[in-house]
């Protein structure tokens, strides 16, 4: 009988973890795992986003998400200085290579690149502007916590604290 129910409890691990991880919210996030909230402030403002238990990301200025049938968000409205801005995402190998949209008739977009953790090295906006990420400090999931960048040639440190469910 014990040997039964270790073999239904082995049987039901990977249909748990790939519940676990039907969207891929997280990866937009710069973040994996049982990802619960993710809390920081950007420029003075404080932006926290939640996940359900299956990746689902919820964020206030963040609506009516496409997904594709493997998870990953495709497009969303955004609400940018109370303008709703429709916006596109791009995914390359389980990550997101760029993301567009366009604000007052002008297509914008962004392009990421990783380290080999999973963390921004580099955010390209168009031909207007390059910001590096460097420093990285990591959580015991693995998940960056803090990182510097440079803004108008100030270093900034961006901090933020990141809930996993159990």
């Amino acid at each position: 009988m014990k040997k039964l129910l270790l073999l239904l409890a082995l049987l039901a691990l990977p249909f748990a973890m790939q519940a676990q991880t039907k969207f891929h919210d997280a990866e937009v996030n710069e973040a994996h795992g049982p990802v619960k909230k993710i809390s920081m402030n950007l420029m003075g403002r404080d932006q926290v986003t939640t996940f359900t238990q299956d990746g689902k990301m919820s964020r206030e200025d963040i609506s009516d998400a496409v997904y594709d049938e493997n998870g990953y968000i495709q497009s969303a409205k955004m609400s940018i200085r109370g303008e709703s801005v429709d916006v596109s995402y791009k995914w390359e190998n389980g990550k997101l290579a760029s993301q567009s949209m366009v604000m007052m008739g002008n297509q914008i977009v962004t392009t990421y690149t990783y380290n080999d953790k999973g963390a921004v090295t580099k955010l390209s906006v168009g031909d207007m502007m390059t910001i590096e990420f460097g420093n990285h400090e990591y959580d015991t999931h693995g998940n960056w916590v803090k990182c510097k960048t440079s803004m108008m040639g100030q270093e900034v440190e961006m901090a933020r604290t990141i809930e996993y469910y159990e």
